[in-house]
């Protein structure tokens, strides 16, 4: 009787897993209409507002953000603002993956703890599976503190496909970054015939840190249990440039719309003149891909988009993307492989005055599973910057004409049929 209760128990769980993966992989993705563009031009008051509203989130004036290109770039200025640290250092990635980047923070982030500097950490379990509690041990000795966002234990079963893709620095309260590198290598130096990868971090000043820091104090406290509640790490900000801007945090574990996928589908919706999206994965659901081409065939807007080309680091993933370029091509959007290594930047401009920039990808994933975080700024010099290294970009790409794309090879027309199978958990 007793094992027959226990092969039941069995079968149950089984049966369990798989009704969970059905989900995971065939779930209907919400759809996200706007049923007719905005009547404010996207430089009015009431723009601003009603955005800040969907994001919820509060757009802060007088914002400085600089435009930090590269691994060589920006590991240098965090590396810095790590080392000239007076109070605390909170971070938390996706990726912090053993190798030259890694121990270059450690030691950095060692240093200041050992000084009296609070230092907090929070890393994916999965992101960094490989990064045990021993090689952070010189940390950890130090006094700083490391936790992992939702470790691989069977209480977080439910919750597992949920990571914490957020990339995020602040030091003081006072100075943030964000983007879409992690800590690894691969951002920084060429690994065999592989160059290193291209990607953007953004340093932050202003009102707009403190804002970071809430989105941080989230997943500390999912983290560790603990509630990050000291004015210290919340102080006022000093007007610092022209950027006025807001963060927005995504937390899906909720249920199926963010804050996020809101605000990429209001500004498709919204733009009149342009819309430049680099990405490392493209895999734009029904919604999105409409209303991309609504913006060109009822508005005339431009649309380009930069992805990732050959040296892209997930084949499905690109095979997958690749699959989903016909309506756009058709409707006159022009798409760019970029062609020296893997682009791993996260960008959206619209209109030259509006961008979104952080860890978000253009997939189910980010908008879906994973917690993220982007700023939003409405700022026409940092659109004008931005701009810049997506012409540079473009130049080093290659454009994907209708026609190759429709002749592209049956063995790849193969491989995205699997792709199609796991589109949604990419």
């Amino acid at each position: 009787m007793e094992s027959a209760f226990f092969i039941g128990l069995q079968w149950f769980a089984i049966a369990f897993l798989l009704l969970m993966l059905y989900f995971a992989l065939f779930e209907r993705g919400l759809p996200y209409r706007v049923g007719r563009p905005p009547a404010d031009p996207l430089d009015s008051q009431p723009f601003r507002l009603t955005l800040s509203a969907l994001a919820g989130s509060e757009l802060q004036p007088a914002n400085k953000v600089e435009v930090l290109t590269n691994g060589e770039v920006f590991y240098e200025a965090e590396v810095q603002a790590i080392r000239e640290a007076e109070d605390s250092i909170h971070l938390e990635a996706y990726i912090f993956q053993r190798g030259e980047v890694a121990r270059r923070f450690l030691e950095a982030l060692a240093e200041r703890a050992r000084a009296g500097v609070q230092v907090r950490v929070v890393l994916d379990a999965v992101g960094c599976f490989l990064t045990t509690r021993k090689y952070l041990a010189p940390l950890t000795e130090a006094g700083g503190h490391v936790e992992f966002y939702h470790p691989i234990r069977w209480h977080n079963l439910p919750r597992i496909n949920n990571r914490t893709h957020r990339e995020l620095l602040i030091i003081d309260g006072k100075v943030g970054f964000l983007g879409g590198a992690g800590f690894a290598d691969h951002w920084l130096k060429p690994r065999g015939k592989k160059s290193r990868w291209r990607d953007t971090m953004f340093r932050i000043e202003g009102e707009v840190v403190r804002d970071m820091q809430s989105v941080f104090a989230e997943n500390w406290l999912e983290a560790s249990g603990r509630v990050l509640f000291d004015s210290r790490y919340f102080p006022r900000g000093e007007a610092k440039g022209p950027a006025e801007a807001m963060i927005v945090g995504s937390s899906p574990t909720a249920g199926k719309s963010t804050r996020n996928r809101m605000l990429y589908q209001t500004l498709l919706a919204s733009a009149q003149k342009t819309i430049h999206i680099a990405t490392p994965y493209f895999l734009p659901d029904r919604s999105a891909r409409s209303e991309l081409v609504r913006a060109i065939r009822e508005r005339g807007v431009e649309v380009k988009i930069i992805t990732p080309g050959r040296h892209a680091d997930h084949l499905l993933t690109r095979r997958s993307s690749r699959r989903l370029y016909g309506d756009l091509l058709r409707a006159g959007a022009a798409i760019y492989e970029y062609k020296p290594s893997m682009l791993h930047a996260k960008i959206l401009v619209v209109d030259g005055a509006w961008s979104v920039v952080g860890s978000t990808n253009f997939d189910n994933r980010s908008f879906g599973l994973n917690d993220e975080v982007n700023l939003a700024a409405y700022c026409p010099e940092l659109a004008a910057r931005l701009e810049e290294d997506f012409a540079r970009d473009v130049a080093f790409s290659r454009n994907v004409s209708y026609g190759s794309w429709r002749r592209r090879p049956l063995f790849e027309r193969g491989h995205e049929l699997l792709g199609w199978l796991l589109e949604r958990q990419q």
